[in-house]
């Protein structure tokens, strides 16, 4: 006797979820003898086809399937280790970037203040040209890890490693190069969190997520520049104590709420040097809303850089003060705008969520920016800069919020997360890193003195960000 076994699948070929297939057993002569005595198969072809009321279902065995749309919400253990990795990933960054950087140039080039564009301009350019490869590398990874906790462990090595070239480097050439592993590694470490939560989070937590992780991100700086400044009398401790605390964050997370096994899920498609150039873009026909999303995203940071690249020089002129003596009231502004992003934040994620409307609160966003810029392009008080600043704060803060969730939803292929993510990141990368060369030249259109025309500059500011929020609310068509 043996076991025949023959499957069927568990849903009709029609069926847009079928998925799997089942499968049956008949126990079964395998050979008999016919009336001469000649060896045969039992039953002949019949044998292999199940007799009514003969087979005996063993269940349904599912082939590995592209990861669908999540549909069971993550618990609150799962979010807070989120959000402390995000915060993690944020000190990391921000620190060097924001305050490290300026120190060691100043310790090894005294005046030579334009070098901070180039270091971080180069390290940001590289990583740009590298991110959707990373993205692919990511989207590809098989192991009982999963997908992305491999790459925030590499991220935070790589991360970790550049902060100590940088804390150690004896001339601006190798606090560059420190920089370019360091800013690499901790965006590696932050597009994997990023990733994981595109994976994970259902539509209906999307919003409040985003929000708590963007509070993180708020945070993360400000704390830790208190962190380097207690630890200023030791330059190397400036960037290595931020990027221990980071480092610790980060890899506690997928420890503590591991991914889970990614071996078993099917990897559709061969890489190919005509895939690899592919991944840079995406088709505009296929996936509308993905591109509307991206284009409106595009044009609002082209406003919001225009309308902050220039701040410290803008407070100077407006309130009539040397540049060196700015310090304190954007220490003062600074502060304040934090909170008022946490609280643009939060509000815009929760309530995003609660009402299950996104665009609208994108374009709210768009209109509080148009007017916080409007305020600031006419000040010439303290008082007007701060209302000026905390909407164009919230705003800012709303705005990345809700698209985050409104991205989570568009995604082209949930198996080329990461790839879509790295594309959506050039949305606000370019703008980076364009905005403030096409401002240099907007500035010095029509003036006629030693003042530059600032106006104008936020006036323009506004115009983008009105245009992008409009783009993405009234063109993305598949969210509400």
């Amino acid at each position: 006797m043996v076991t025949l076994c023959w499957g069927s699948p568990t849903l009709p070929s029609s069926h847009p979820r079928r998925s799997g297939w089942a499968i049956y057993c008949n126990e079964e002569s395998l050979v008999t003898t016919d009336k001469h005595g000649a060896p045969r198969l039992a039953g002949g072809i019949a044998a292999a086809e199940p007799s009514p009321g003969s087979h005996l279902p063993v269940g349904p065995v599912e082939l590995p399937e592209p990861p669908e749309e999540p549909q069971i919400p993550v618990s609150r253990g799962y979010i807070f280790w989120l959000m402390l990795a995000s915060f993690g990933a944020s000190i990391a960054m921000m620190v060097p970037l924001s305050y490290g950087i300026a120190v060691r140039i100043t310790e090894l080039a005294p005046g030579q203040e334009q070098m901070l564009g180039f270091i971080t301009g180069t390290a940001q350019g590289i990583y740009l040209i590298v991110s959707p490869l990373i993205g692919i590398w990511s989207d590809r990874t098989r192991s009982r890890f999963g997908r992305r906790a491999p790459f925030i462990f590499v991220g935070t090595a790589i991360g970790l490693a550049g902060l100590v070239v940088m804390g150690l480097a004896p001339n601006l050439l190798l606090v560059g190069a420190g920089w370019i592993l360091g800013m690499a590694g901790w965006s590696i470490s932050g597009a994997a969190i990023q990733n994981l939560m595109a994976d994970k989070l259902p539509e209906g937590q999307r919003g409040r997520v985003s929000a708590l992780t963007g509070l993180m991100t708020q945070i993360a700086p400000v704390l830790g520049i208190g962190v380097a400044y207690a630890v200023s009398s030791n330059t190397f401790l400036v960037f290595v104590v931020p990027g221990v605390i980071g480092a610790v964050l980060l890899a506690l997370f997928p420890l503590i709420k591991p991914e889970g096994s990614s071996q078993n899920i099917r990897v559709d498609t061969r890489v190919t040097f005509r895939s690899v150039v592919a991944s840079y873009g995406f088709s505009v026909r296929k996936y509308p809303d993905f591109a509307w999303n991206w284009l409106g995203r595009f044009v609002f940071f082209m406003g919001l850089y225009f309308n902050t690249t220039f701040g410290t020089f803008f407070y100077a002129q407006r309130l009539d003060l040397p540049v060196r003596e700015v310090a304190g009231v954007v220490a003062t502004i600074g502060m304040l705008g934090v909170l008022a992003a946490a609280a643009g934040a939060l509000l815009g994620g929760f309530l995003s969520d609660k009402l299950k409307r996104r665009r609208l609160f994108v374009l709210v966003a768009a209109i509080l920016f148009v007017g916080g810029a409007l305020a600031e392009a006419f000040a010439w008080s303290l008082p007007q800069l701060i209302i000026g600043a905390v909407l164009m704060q919230t705003a800012i803060a709303v705005f990345a919020t809700v698209d985050q969730a409104i991205i989570f939803a568009i995604l082209p292929n949930r198996t080329e997360t990461a790839r879509y993510m790295a594309v959506v990141a050039f949305a606000q990368k370019i703008p980076s890193a364009v905005a403030p060369l096409l401002a240099s030249v907007i500035i010095t259109i029509g003036i006629t003195g030693a003042d530059k025309n600032y106006t104008f500059l936020y006036l323009s500011g506004a115009a983008l960000a009105l245009i992008g929020g409009l783009v993405i609310s009234l063109k993305v068509k598949s969210v509400r």
